[in-house]
């Protein structure tokens, strides 16, 4: 039975039994409930045991050692759902200690299955948001990597920061603004918009935009931004009808 066809009360017996299991294992020197939790068809399974990796992180530090080791192991599995949750537990650990986990980060990310390169993306977007600094430090020099789907993917994963800090990630995403790939820029120019609807944001967006020299992909990003207001027009702080008029007013066109 799949975890959200459980009742309220099972879900939060059966998230108990979980962390309970879990902690067992770590404390002695097993991986049978993990290895059963990390690898479960159920995406909320999955996601309640890497939830459970962290919390035992942060609350039994006696277990932290152990938590890498087994960490370690599962990464080398051979089934790519132990190696996503490996790489989601390895992000709820980054989200305050990012130094520790940053080579499950270098790993996941050239992982031959999507999942985990997924899985990835995500983690960027959990620690960006609450441990900006050293993750977007890591994240820099990726931009710039050979290979489009990481350069994609990394632009992809600092998004949730930019969504709250715009400031934080425009310098980054303006890396990419002469990258000829379609696919990375077609990344960028979602991701612009995607950082330019909530308070306050729009004008950074724009000021930084009138820095950039790709004046096509500007224009482009420009119209993402517009249409992103009427989309998300529940959520936006202006109507698109004043987003329009603000960027006539402050984007400096050539």
């Amino acid at each position: 039975m799949a975890f959200y066809d459980l009742s309220k009360e099972e879900r939060n017996l059966l998230v108990a039994q979980i962390n309970t299991e879990i902690a067992s294992d770590l404390s002695q020197d097993k991986t049978e409930h993990i290895l059963s939790y990390f690898s479960d068809e159920d995406t909320y399974i999955r996601k309640t045991g890497y939830l459970a990796i962290g919390k035992i992180f942060y609350t039994q530090s006696s277990l932290q050692t152990k938590i890498f080791s087994v960490l370690h192991t599962l990464m080398q599995s051979d089934d790519e759902l132990i190696r996503q949750t490996v790489i989601n537990a390895a992000g709820e650990i980054g989200k305050f200690h990012f130094d520790k986990i940053q080579d499950f980060m270098d790993m996941g990310l050239f992982d031959s299955h999507h999942r985990v390169r997924n899985a990835v993306i995500g983690s960027i977007k959990k620690m960006g948001e609450k441990n900006p600094v050293p993750v977007l430090a890591w994240a820099k020099p990726y931009l710039k990597h050979s290979d489009k789907e990481i350069r994609r993917e990394i632009c992809h994963g600092i998004e949730l920061r930019g969504r709250t800090h715009p400031q934080d990630i425009l310098p980054l995403l303006k890396e990419l603004e002469f990258d000829n790939t379609r696919r990375v820029s077609d990344t960028l120019v979602h991701v612009l918009g995607q950082i330019a609807y909530k308070n306050g944001c729009l004008k950074t967006v724009v000021a930084h935009l009138n820095t950039w020299k790709n004046k096509e992909l500007v224009e482009k990003a420009l119209d993402e931004i517009v249409d992103v207001h009427h989309r998300y027009k529940k959520f936006a702080v202006l109507t698109q009808d004043e987003a329009i008029a603000y960027i006539d007013a402050n984007y400096k066109s050539l």
